[in-house]
């Protein structure tokens, strides 16, 4: 069981920031930004290049929690970065999909 699975399953804890029956969210413990929150979905889907049709609906409800992470933290006037990394050149480090909800300073581009 990966470490995502195990902060959904609440076995390790972590600072949340939002709960439903199908997604968690919470503060990254290695921040790149004032803001900076992780939104797994609590099924263990190993990254975006796995998902299938049948995803389509989790896969919604992560980009909405995204976009309300982003509104709750007072982010919507001055923009914010989501960002979905895949694979090990992408720098994926956690092999469960997750979605990064980024803000609170200026964000350069292009990242990396």
């Amino acid at each position: 069981m990966c470490i995502f699975c195990k902060i959904a399953k609440k076995e390790i804890p972590a600072k949340l920031v939002l709960e439903d029956d199908d997604l968690v969210a919470f503060h990254d413990i290695n921040a790149q930004a004032p803001i900076h929150v992780l939104v797994i979905p609590k099924q263990h889907i190993t990254g975006i290049g796995e998902v299938t049709d049948e995803h389509v609906t989790v896969l919604g409800k992560l980009l909405v929690a995204a976009r309300r992470i982003a509104e709750d933290a007072g982010l919507s006037q001055s923009g914010f970065r989501v960002v979905v990394n895949h694979g090990q050149h992408a720098g994926q480090t956690v092999h469960h999909l997750h979605v990064h909800v980024l803000g609170g300073r200026p964000l350069a581009w292009p990242p990396g």
